[in-house]
């Protein structure tokens, strides 16, 4: 857990993920676990639908009695490990809060998190949470609680004793620990300059330096002809209603499987890459605070999807913490009608369709989105010199603008 003198301290915590080899004995107990923390999720489920509509109060408090009652009774949920079930009924318990409260505010439909659904034997991914005392490292192995050993294929150093740890499998059956460790800021040496980031869609990120600009990678659409070749072959050997499917099925579900984990891995690795380079050249981050989850509901839809806007910058905003730069979030409204030369705002918003900005004002002339990522610089309180080492003439920003986002 992080306290305030460690936050002060500039200690905070990170997920460290291994690649697990696990034995026939091992994975037999561990979907054993699996089972047993399920069937607890589904009967908080139960629980909790029961409560919902009687008006009763459904607590952590009154789950944990329901947990120590069941175990007390039914010896299938003795033999496992207290630790994951425990901890599988302090996450049901936080979802259903945050559900609650979403419901509470009135916040619309399509924004609220929903309440905690059953999961299913064979939709649902094994997940086990243990903290400290569920688990150890031993001779380089995980040993958890109940007698599981794991082999870890140790891809880089701890950089301290782990917290907690959750064990998962992915789609494609490969296992994997998740550590939480506390880390340190790693300060590197101040540049001396800023630079302001505008999200998109024909570019990942443009932002007021031309050599630090993200093109899309693409790396959906050049694996969509491989996809699509899979898809067809289980498209014919889809099993009919209640028969089971065949080897050529689940073959080419299998290879489905690795392309799309394999752009996945594609994408975020061009993201981390431009996020540390971004973050190596510069002291201060202006970024936009965009959510593309709209644009799902769009014609842009898969190229927004291809693009890894939220990865990207998710990716961006951990870099700059680590290493301790000065990261500003900024709002995005109006951020592609104000003009970055004299503060001017368009009468009306401006058409995909074009590109160019040209302010009615001052006459200025500029890329669509460089305008924007020189506007991300201004709002967050930098001096746009800092950018291109040019100061921009024109009279200073009106109060009128909004402020950007404090970093936190």
């Amino acid at each position: 857990m992080t306290t305030p003198q460690d936050v002060r301290e500039g200690i905070g915590l990170a997920r460290y993920t291994y690649r697990l080899r696990v034995s026939a004995t091992a994975r037999v107990a561990l979907l054993a676990e699996w089972a047993r923390c399920r069937w607890i999720w589904n009967e908080c489920c139960a629980r909790s639908k029961k409560a919902y509509a009687s008006g009763e109060a459904c607590g952590p408090a009154r789950l944990d009695k329901m947990l120590t009652a069941a175990r007390a009774t039914n010896s299938w949920l003795r033999e496992g490990c207290s630790v994951p079930q425990q901890q599988t009924v302090r996450a049901f318990a936080t979802s259903r809060a945050k559900a609650l409260k979403d419901i509470g505010a009135r916040l619309p439909q399509r924004q609220r998190a929903g309440m905690p659904k059953h999961k299913k034997k064979r939709v649902a991914a094994p997940s086990l949470n243990y903290t400290r005392r569920g688990f150890r490292l031993k001779d380089g192995r995980l040993c958890l609680a109940g007698g599981i050993v794991l082999t870890v294929v140790w891809s880089r150093d701890l950089p301290g004793p782990p917290s907690s740890v959750r064990v998962h499998r992915d789609n494609l059956g490969h296992w994997y620990a998740s550590f939480v460790v506390a880390t340190a800021v790693e300060a590197l040496p101040a540049i001396g300059r800023a630079i302001g980031i505008d999200w998109g869609v024909k570019e990942t990120a443009t932002t007021t330096s031309d050599a630090h600009d993200l093109p899309h990678p693409e790396h959906g659409r050049n694996a969509a002809q491989r996809l699509a070749r899979y898809q067809r072959m289980m498209a014919r050997r889809k099993p009919g209603r209640g028969r089971p499917a065949s080897k050529g099925y689940e073959k080419a579900k299998r290879q489905a499987a690795k392309l799309h984990k394999k752009v996945a891995r594609q994408r975020r690795d061009t993201g981390r890459k431009w996020a540390k380079r971004v973050v190596t050249d510069h002291d201060v981050l202006a970024v936009e605070d965009f959510r593309p989850k709209f644009l799902a509901k769009t014609t842009m839809a898969r190229r927004a999807a291809d693009a890894a806007i939220a990865a990207t910058k998710a990716a961006l905003i951990e870099m700059g913490r680590k290493h301790g730069r000065d990261i500003r979030l900024v709002h995005p409204a109006h951020t592609t009608m104000d003009c970055a030369q004299c503060g001017a705002r368009t009468k009306h918003a401006l058409p995909l369709s074009e590109r160019t900005y040209t302010c009615t004002a001052c006459g200025t002339v500029s890329p669509r989105d460089k305008n924007s990522a020189r506007v991300m610089l201004i709002r967050a309180g930098v001096n746009p010199a800092g950018a291109d080492r040019a100061r921009a003439d024109g009279p200073p920003v009106r109060s009128r603008r909004e402020p950007g986002i404090p970093s936190r």
